[in-house]
């Protein structure tokens, strides 16, 4: 495939899961793809940073580099912390100069580590969650859509949830994040879309991520009920989303959030039987 040939794509949270498909599956129609993910070790919090380790090793972006170029596409890695807006101004430079200016911007790195109801969570947990899934998403889109307007073209996806519009018990500092994302599309959609930009958002259901398919299997065998489908979804099937919404020919469609989620959010709320 060479629908994306002569493009460069941003991605962020690159190195597992929906990020790492996402990335391989543009390199695969023939863009160049800046693999950005934090090193789990740079990661806040003990106990997340040993979840993550239980998953992967220890250069997510690097190993995600190398099965893009292992199948003969283009790519090049950068470690990246979203949530500091000096950062990413320096990565968004390292890679204009190397890769060429961003076309495409996936905002997708995100964190799930705050499970707590409101009474109890810890204000510096919420802060943290909104400043990476929401905040993070604002300072890369800062940092690229106004350089993708002069050019005429640009495609940016944010990876939101289901969660905004269903949220689950304590996960408040996760739902306000990811309704966040899908309200600031729209945003980005209105400021850019004069200019050739347009503005997604994605909004996965149960995926079969490495965190979900941690879960006692009881738990993600009750929570599959809930989907019309029957069955976790993969991340090439949010990827595949993806790269429609990056491709010429979703040049009419912006300003949205499309779920993907099997049905989820049709669903009665008792699931099926």
């Amino acid at each position: 495939m060479s629908a994306l040939s002569g493009k460069v794509a941003f991605v962020t949270g690159a190195g597992r899961g929906i990020g790492r498909a996402i990335a391989v599956k543009l390199a695969a129609a023939g863009a160049v793809v800046a693999v950005t993910d934090l090193h789990p070790a740079r990661f806040e919090g003990e106990r997340y940073y040993r979840l993550r380790k239980r998953f992967s090793g220890d250069d997510e972006a690097v190993s995600t580099t190398e099965a893009i170029v292992a199948a003969g596409g283009q790519a090049r890695e950068y470690q990246l912390d979203v949530a500091d807006v000096d950062a990413v101004r320096r990565v968004v430079h390292s890679v204009t100069e190397e890769l060429g200016p961003a076309d495409i911007l996936i905002n997708n790195a995100g964190i799930v580590n705050n499970i707590s109801t409101i009474e109890d969570m810890d204000p510096d947990a919420w802060a943290h969650e909104i400043q990476v899934n929401l905040s993070g998403a604002f300072h890369c889109t800062q940092a690229l859509a106004p350089g993708m307007a002069e050019r005429g073209w640009g495609r940016i996806i944010n990876i939101s949830s289901v969660a905004a519009r269903q949220p689950g018990l304590g996960q408040p500092s996760y739902t306000a994040s990811k309704a966040g994302v899908a309200a600031f599309t729209q945003s980005v959609a209105q400021e850019f879309g004069p200019s050739g930009v347009t503005a997604n958002a994605i909004m996965p259901g149960l995926i079969g991520t490495p965190l979900v398919l941690s879960m006692p299997e009881q738990i993600r065998t009750a929570s599959i009920k809930r989907v019309p489908v029957q069955r976790l979804g993969t991340p090439d099937d949010i990827a595949n989303l993806a790269l429609f919404l990056a491709s010429e020919e979703a040049s009419f469609i912006t300003a949205t959030a499309i779920p993907c989620d099997g049905g989820m959010l049709g669903a009665p709320l008792g699931g099926f039987n």
